[in-house]
């Protein structure tokens, strides 16, 4: 049974249906989030089961080894980026990831994949974007400073642990269940505008048109992690989970186009920073793991699940 730490939330959704997908029983922790979203409701109470869960809470995590069988982990969770206090980040982070580590020891997991982000690279270089490129030991916010520290800490303590701790750097990830206004592209602002039939809000946030990121369709990101905490065999302790292409705010605008013709979507022209695509050659190689979601594709699927009613 593994373990989804903030498994009722975007990308842990969608991890948790994969997962069960391939048969495996999950255990996915609630905190802020006490809603289980339709596309796991068919396996609930047999494959999928839901727990309360505050990461910082050792006793909390005590308590869930004494009611279920756990064999993995899989840790998405995170304190909120919302709380000004930085001591409160780093009380809630670092408390969390110890008591993971706890957790997984007493419970002799084989398997602890921890969410880190496309974020602990320099996007402002020109270099590849790597797993084994060198970071720099600085960070320009909160979530970048946190990612980086569980980054070294969580395999090198796992390792004195005997337990294999892996990194996942999950790139700009988008689709179902995502947010509604994103601050670093404009992908769902686009999508929600033409499937309800509205203008662009304008400016959109992160919005000029030739501005772009290794965008990462939510169901192929759940497929990645999902392999690698299933792998047979890894042979690094950090992995790149992206679609491995460059994609502007105006392949997608181009894309929705092409489905909605008569949407309202101006978008900005130029650039204001130059993105690069994940190189994933790793996990590819490690797992088998192939995006299925190519823009059009994912486009196609966001477009319809909003227009079957879902909010987000």
């Amino acid at each position: 049974m593994i373990l989804v730490t903030g498994g009722l939330g975007f990308i842990g959704s969608h991890t948790a249906r994969t997962l069960a997908d391939l048969g495996e029983s999950c255990v996915l922790t609630q905190h802020r989030n006490a809603t289980v979203p339709d596309l796991l409701t068919k396996e609930l109470g047999s494959q999928i089961f839901v727990e309360p869960l505050d990461i910082a809470d050792r006793a909390a995590w005590s308590r869930l080894g004494e009611k279920h069988s756990i064999t993995g982990i899989v840790h998405l969770a995170a304190h909120s980026i919302l709380d000004p206090d930085p001591l409160a980040h780093l009380d809630g982070n670092l408390r969390g990831l110890s008591n993971l580590l706890h957790a997984a020891a007493a419970w002799k997991v084989s398997r602890v994949t921890v969410a880190s982000t496309i974020g602990v690279y320099d996007l402002a270089s020109s270099r590849p974007l790597r797993e084994d490129e060198p970071l720099a030991m600085d960070a320009g916010n909160v979530i970048e400073a946190y990612k980086k520290t569980a980054e070294i800490l969580g395999p090198f303590v796992g390792g004195q642990l005997g337990i294999e701790v892996v990194n996942v750097r999950i790139g700009a990830i988008w689709g179902p269940l995502g947010r509604v206004r994103s601050g670093f592209f404009a992908v769902p602002q686009l999508i929600h505008a033409a499937a309800h039939g509205t203008a662009l809000e304008s400016p959109p946030s992160a919005g000029k048109t030739e501005d772009g990121i290794d965008m990462c369709y939510v169901r192929d990101c759940g497929r990645g992690i999902a392999a690698v905490q299933t792998a047979t065999t890894l042979h690094h302790h950090t992995y790149n989970v992206g679609s491995g292409r460059l994609t502007t705010n105006g392949d997608i605008r181009d894309a929705v186009l092409r489905l909605v013709p008569d949407a309202t979507l101006d978008l900005p022209a130029g650039r204001t920073w130059n993105g690069r695509a994940m190189n994933i050659s790793r996990i590819q190689e490690d797992t088998g793991f192939q995006p299925e979601y190519d823009t059009d594709r994912a486009v196609a699927d966001y477009l319809s699940w909003l227009r079957a009613g879902n909010p987000r």
